[in-house]
């Protein structure tokens, strides 16, 4: 029953997953992070199956770091959603396809803004202003079509995912207790408290 969420404001991306890894009916930990660090102004949060998000993850943040080594200048986000996409595209056409379903938020230093989007396992991706994946986005994108602002302050987004944590857990049978929260801005990565 995994849980993501990501949304964009003025000058920040801020990602939210949930920090239960389970499989089944069986919770096996409460304190997994699905948010992977890919630079110091680039984040992802995955969800899928278990095996193929923590190895897809690694993957995607070695290659992330080693595009930096051999040119001396990080992947922008726009260039890392595509290189990603065409990973996930690669592995579906193979005989061991990912199945991962991503949210990845970065800040562009060169353009100063914010961006984030949406993949899915089927190597789809699109730039949103919002985004979510898992049972919860049922009950969170409405949420985020209503509240989200894109001009909105780091407290109001802060409180915008709020309103959607606090939805899932009223509506969802099996609702995540917990949920990691990273924001990225012109200062880079950091994790915030809500």
């Amino acid at each position: 029953m995994e849980t993501s969420f990501a949304l964009t404001g003025k000058g920040y991306v801020i990602v939210a997953a949930d920090t239960t890894a389970a499989r089944s009916i069986v919770k096996m930990k409460v304190d997994e992070d699905k948010i992977k660090e890919l630079g110091t102004h680039l984040l992802m949060a995955y969800s899928g199956e278990p095996g193929d998000t923590v190895q897809f993850a690694e993957y995607v943040e070695r290659n992330i770091r080693l595009y930096q080594i051999r040119n001396l200048y990080p992947l922008r986000p726009p260039a890392a959603a595509s290189w990603i996409r065409r990973s996930l595209a690669q592995s579906l056409r193979s005989r061991n396809p990912y199945s991962v379903n991503l949210l990845l938020g970065g800040y562009d230093k060169a353009e100063d803004k914010p961006n984030l989007y949406w993949i899915d396992y089927l190597g789809s991706v699109v730039e949103v202003p919002f985004a979510a994946h898992g049972y919860g986005s049922y009950f969170a994108l409405s949420l985020l079509d209503r509240y989200h602002d894109p001009e909105a302050p780091l407290e109001e987004g802060l409180a915008t995912l709020k309103r959607c944590i606090d939805e899932v857990a009223k509506r969802l049978v099996v609702s995540p207790s917990n949920y990691k929260v990273k924001v990225v801005d012109k200062d880079g990565v950091r994790e915030v408290e809500i």
